[in-house]
């Protein structure tokens, strides 16, 4: 069972590090259109208006939301499945081994947030993007540390996993709680019968992947037009899915493997592309130091720093968790800057968080130079501390 449960957690670490390379091109490239000559078409087309029609009723969107409400539902499907595998197999299936990431990724999640509120108190419009800085983008972190090889022990990537996961499940509560401005009742109703339907297959142990796509993608039409964020469907979703069918096959962990490639690379890479291009055409540097983009860069490259270190610290000095062995402190303090890169989610609170596209434009700013600036921060005390241990 052990044996099992490192062998994925191997395989999961070396595929989520490719796709955070991959990821990291996607944004380049997204940079590169928005400020050359290829700006307007790019724009255009995330501007396009699809439209889906079935029997007289349908949706209508720009692509951007298509790739925002209807991709990203399956990276929080994948994110549901992740958080139910750790919580019931993983690294947070006992106090023992979640104490340390589920201390550290408080810190990391309020700390980041007071720094936000306090840089934007005087500027109460930008106060809804709070929890912009509160993110890790689990991708793009991993692969980062992939690039340090083996001068980074698993047991500290492992670490990172169980922070980051702990963080995705607080981002998940906060857009439920904080980000749905309004609820049509009778399609919430319709959602959770759907979802009733799918838990007694769940309990039943269907192992079939048919009804839960099926039903699933009902699921997320209803959750969409109750207007409660599309992608919580994901989320929903993954939680009715059972470890084991009737005959013990693993189930979970079957869709959670045949999800991840196309999540890794194509999911997020596209959502990154369609939401990592920020033109600047006329932006001066002196923009950064506006309140909205610089609560949310220090809220990654200091808040999160200060949480994650500070509170794992206080955490095993005061005997509530044990740091693991193969890990030393500079180690924990380079963890905790490389966890300052918020991207794929920080971009996608972002847009939740604000509709004026000055704003919006000032999000990717805070995001993109707060992110750069912890990874290389990162890399910079991850690499010095592994020369002290050598």
């Amino acid at each position: 069972m052990l044996a099992t449960a490192a062998q994925s957690l191997r395989d999961f670490l070396r595929q989520e590090s490719a796709g955070g390379i991959v990821l990291m091109v996607a944004a380049v490239l997204a940079l590169v259109l928005a400020n050359s000559g290829a700006a307007d078409a790019y724009f255009a087309v995330l501007a396009t208006e699809i439209a889906l029609t079935v029997g007289g009723s349908g949706i209508e969107k720009p692509a951007l939301l298509w790739i925002n409400d209807g991709l990203m539902a399956l990276f929080f499907f994948l994110v549901g499945l992740e958080v139910k595998r750790e919580v019931l197999t993983g690294q947070l299936s006992s106090w023992k081994q979640a104490s340390l990431p589920l201390i550290a990724a408080l810190g990391g999640i309020v700390l980041p947030a007071l720094v936000f509120v306090a840089i934007n108190w005087s500027s109460p419009e930008n106060i809804d993007g709070w929890a912009i800085p509160a993110a890790t983008d689990i991708a793009f972190a991993l692969g980062i540390l992939a690039l340090l090889g083996k001068r980074v022990p698993v047991a500290l990537k492992a670490l990172l996993l169980a922070i980051a996961v702990i963080d995705d499940i607080a981002a998940i509560a906060i857009i439920a709680i904080f980000y749905t401005p309004g609820v049509e009742l009778a399609m919430l109703g319709a959602a959770a019968i759907v979802l009733l339907v799918l838990s007694a297959f769940g309990r039943a142990k269907v192992g079939s992947s048919i009804p839960y796509v099926v039903l699933g993608i009902a699921l997320w039409f209803f959750v969409l037009k109750s207007g409660v964020h599309a992608t919580l469907a994901g989320v929903a979703l993954a939680m009715t899915v059972p470890m084991v069918d009737r005959k013990g096959n693993q189930v979970l962990e079957h869709m959670e493997h045949a999800l991840h490639s196309w999540v890794a690379f194509l999911v997020v890479p596209i959502f990154a592309l369609a939401n990592a291009g920020v033109s600047f055409d006329g932006v001066e540097p002196a923009a950064l130091l506006a309140p909205l983009p610089l609560g949310i860069a220090l809220g990654l490259i200091v808040g999160k720093q200060i949480g994650i270190l500070g509170f794992a610290w206080v955490a095993v000095k005061s005997g509530f968790a044990q740091l693991p062995e193969s890990i030393n402190w500079p180690q924990v303090w380079g963890l905790s800057l490389i966890a300052g890169i918020g991207f794929t989610m920080s971009l996608f609170i972002g847009n939740l968080a604000f509709m004026d596209p000055d704003q919006i434009a000032a999000v990717k700013l805070g995001v993109l130079s707060g992110s750069l600036i912890s990874a290389i921060a990162g890399v910079t005390i991850l690499k010095l501390s592994a020369k002290r241990a050598a």
